[in-house]
């Protein structure tokens, strides 16, 4: 069964990832000027860092469930475009494979 938990900034539609996906909500960059000019929002990077906001169960190998090496509230990087991108109560996610995440940080 899939992990539907949730952090307090989360959404209020309850989301389950299936298999071995998770759900990320990227977190934006700060910086917004550079050398005194204003960068656009369509000019700026896609984000590659986010938070895992939930985990599916893990994936099926030989008939045995492996289980998840990520968890909810993992800050995580991943490929630049990686994963499909949803909007779920006008916020944007992000539900990838855990094997399109690189990196846990910290």
């Amino acid at each position: 069964m899939a992990t539907k938990t949730q952090s307090k900034s989360s959404t209020n539609t309850k989301v389950a990832p299936l298999s071995d996906r998770v759900m990320v909500r990227a977190l934006e960059d700060t910086e917004q000027m550079r050398g005194g000019l204003f960068i656009p929002d369509t000019a700026k990077e896609k984000p590659q860092q986010g938070e895992i906001i939930a985990v599916g169960p893990g994936r099926y190998e030989k008939a045995t469930r492996v289980p998840m090496e990520l968890s909810v509230g993992d800050r995580v990087l991943y490929g630049k475009y990686s994963g499909s991108e949803v909007t779920i109560d006008n916020e944007q996610y992000l539900i990838l494979r855990e094997s399109d995440v690189l990196a846990v940080i910290g």
